[in-house]
């Protein structure tokens, strides 16, 4: 009798709640169509307007960048000309340091856009819009939860709901600051395959919360179809996807790091088992295996243990376990890396994870799915750190993953400032409850001044250490003739200034603003204006060089660098190049090899390279100078 009276009140609940659904479902289809449409609309010109300054203004405008740059752009190049698209190759070797996805996307982009730096970046820009689109579309659900509690509670209290500017919404504020920081600029902007990572992995983590909430959901109206079905829902689908993505962008981490988070997300609030039977894990891993393992099974049958050893020994093992290319760093690395890459927002990351509350962990297990962002932004964030912190090999690139979900925290922090839910403002002072804002806000305004003239002062006494590469060395003095120190400094001491006069003013929901409008301006006026001064100096007289080698190249003739490797020669003169750093190599190699076809070289390095080579002027034929470099044609008889 019991059981059949909890029946009876079940589907009493279930059939109010389908009411309530199509009541909303119709009031929604009533609205003025106006209503609906001009925010979609502003919505879609703030996310292009992001893209465009974060990403693709002057995305091509400057050359390659060396060392990595060229690499990449080069082996998706050969992947065009060979038409072999499971090999990587680089001058002639094979080149097993990542897996193929970014080279199969910027030979995509050669077909439709030439072979161009317009080509080699694009994948990246475009991995960083669409994470930046999914990141506003996931805190436009935060939203939409919030504003439902906030009705529910008016109504409770009678009280008038306050809106706020659709500027100053979460979603806006979201995409901002996953978009408009130091690290997703650079890296966004870059034609290798951190970017692909970072967009597959997160946008994978943020597919699995959005999965996990439609799981509330459904349980919500008892319409549980998925749960009888042999495959998880559409975003746990799309979860997996992406990792096998992730997979085919850098190999291992791509599944190692999401499934460190979800676990502890899960083990964390108890419910791990029934992720695991929503998430349908041997499905999940079945799609993951076709995406993915083709293309292994295919490279190692190529090239066999070559390939093992090299990228799962070398890339993968063993930089995590030993030092690799001299990229050792203390244990605190990682604290600086994220304090600049993210800045300015990480001035706030602090008082976001403390905000979170973490340790009641209690309350988090009672609070419904959809609430639960903060504390899985939380977990993404510590896991990556913690993971790179411990891993020996270390990279600012490294912690590129964690960005959007420190953006996340800082966003959610920023919603409730600017929504004016900070306890000093509360009348009656209540029990402090996980995402309720901490006093210690007025010292990070504080900070927050000191941080930017900090950066001001050093961006104008910045050209004292920029001379250490030989590459560019008249570059100091060409940055400071540009003016664009002074801008640069000038702009953050403005905006220090303009945080200042609205924190005295008690105008703290404007400093997010002042912030972003000083960031822009940094980068429209100084940032990009440095990049091309820094390519005219450093790239541009490779360029100009491996144009006059094409010209000038003899049939046969082999063309080789001395005391530098600058894999951008490669790209550009298309050919290939051969390296030695060491001089006393250099000369043996020459000795040593033949070749009758051609009685000379094409010789490109320092001047003093040159002398050391113990080679005269009259020895070798100059072609060009440019820069820092010279290149000569050399009889080998020179070097008998």
């Amino acid at each position: 009798m019991r059981a059949k009276i909890l029946n009876l009140k079940s589907q009493e609940v279930w059939v109010k709640e389908v009411i309530k659904n199509l009541s909303e479902f119709r009031n929604r289809r009533l609205a003025k169509p106006s209503k609906r449409i001009a925010p979609l609309l502003l919505s879609l010109l703030w996310l292009f307007a992001i893209a465009w300054v974060g990403f693709l203004w002057n995305l091509g405008n400057i050359g390659l960048v060396d060392e990595t740059e060229p690499l990449f752009a080069e082996a998706a190049r050969q992947m065009t000309v060979t038409g072999d698209f499971i090999t990587p190759y680089f001058n002639g070797e094979t080149r097993f340091d990542k897996p193929p996805l970014i080279y199969w996307l910027m030979a995509v982009a050669y077909r439709t856009l030439g072979v161009n730096e317009w080509a080699v970046r694009l994948p990246s820009a475009l991995c960083a819009i669409g994470l930046t689109c999914l990141g506003f579309y996931t805190l436009s659900k935060e939203e939409g939860r919030r504003k439902k509690e906030e009705e529910t509670e008016n109504q409770n209290s009678k009280l008038k709901n306050s809106r706020l500017s659709l500027f100053f919404s979460t979603p806006w504020i979201g995409a901002a600051l996953i978009a408009l920081n130091p690290q997703t600029i650079a890296w966004g902007r870059t034609g290798v395959s951190d970017m692909l990572l970072v967009a597959c992995m997160c946008s994978a983590l943020l597919a699995f919360f959005l999965g996990y909430t439609l799981e509330e959901q459904r349980e919500k109206t008892e319409f549980s179809p998925v749960s009888a079905s042999r495959f998880p829902n559409k975003w746990y689908l799309t979860f997996y996807v992406l990792i096998a993505l992730a997979i085919l962008a850098k190999g291992p981490v791509g599944i190692v790091v999401p499934a460190l988070i979800v676990g502890s997300f899960g083990l964390y609030l108890g419910n791990f088992r029934q992720l695991w039977r929503e998430m349908r894990p041997v499905s999940g891993i079945l799609i993951i295996l076709a995406i993915a393992l083709p293309w292994y099974i295919l490279v190692i049958l190529a090239n066999g243990q070559t390939y093992i050893d090299s990228f799962f020994g070398y890339h993968n093992f063993q930089r995590f376990t030993g030092v690799v290319n001299k990229h050792s760093a203390p244990w605190y690395f990682y604290f600086f890396v994220v304090l600049v890459g993210f800045a300015p927002w990480s001035i706030y990351l602090p008082v976001a994870i403390a905000r979170t509350r973490f340790w009641q962990r209690s309350y988090w297990r009672r609070q419904p799915r959809s609430a639960q962002l903060s504390l899985f932004a939380l977990f993404w964030f510590g896991c990556i750190f913690g993971f790179f912190t411990i891993a020996v090999t270390k990279l600012p690139s490294y912690v590129l993953p964690l960005i959007p979900a420190a953006a996340i925290l800082v966003t959610l922090l920023w919603s409730d400032i600017i929504a004016g839910n900070e306890p000093e403002n509360r009348r009656i002072k209540l029990e402090k409850k996980p995402n309720s804002l901490p006093r210690g806000l007025l010292a990070t305004y504080i900070f927050n001044v000191i941080f930017l003239l900090i950066v001001a002062g050093a961006t104008f006494y910045s050209y004292n250490w920029l001379g250490d590469d030989p590459a560019m060395p008249n570059f100091p003095q060409a940055i400071q003739e540009s003016g664009l120190l002074m801008v640069g400094g000038t702009i953050w001491i403005i905006t220090a200034v303009a945080i200042a006069l609205l924190l005295w003013k008690r105008q703290q929901r404007w400093i997010l603003v002042a912030n972003l409008i000083g960031l822009v301006a940094f980068i429209i006026f100084g940032l990009t204006p440095a990049y091309k001064v820094v390519d005219i100096n450093r790239q541009l007289p490779l360029r100009q060089l491996a144009q006059v080698a094409v010209q000038q190249k003899l049939p046969g003739e082999e063309f080789i660098m001395v005391g530098f490797w600058k894999p951008s020669l490669v790209f550009y003169t298309q050919e290939p190049v051969t390296y030695y750093r060491a001089v006393t190599k250099a000369i043996d190699y020459i000795k040593q090899s033949k070749n009758p076809t051609s009685p000379s070289i094409l010789l490109l390095g320092y001047p003093e390279k040159f002398v050391q080579l113990g080679l005269q002027p009259n020895q070798y034929q100059l072609l060009d100078s440019r820069g820092a470099y010279q290149l000569a044609r050399v009889p080998r008889q020179a070097f008998r």
